[in-house]
């Protein structure tokens, strides 16, 4: 029987955008995370949302996270 190789395996999100969504988690919290455009929208309270905000803002910034999934 073949033997497995034990590889490590790469990263999808960079340590970088685990900050922002980290960020983006503490400003939900505390209730200074808003949607929209410059924060014209209303205050998130979704924890998704927040994760999916935070992750736009880390693609935003350069990090090394996977594209949008197009419906």
């Amino acid at each position: 029987m073949p033997r497995k190789k034990g590889g490590s395996r790469r990263r999808k999100y960079s340590k970088g955008a685990s900050k922002t969504v980290e960020s983006a988690m503490r400003r939900r919290k505390r209730g200074t995370l808003r949607s929209g455009k410059a924060g014209k929208g209303g205050k998130v309270r979704s924890r998704k949302q927040a994760i999916a905000i935070g992750l736009s803002e880390a693609r935003k910034k350069g990090a090394k996270v996977p594209p949008k999934k197009s419906s």
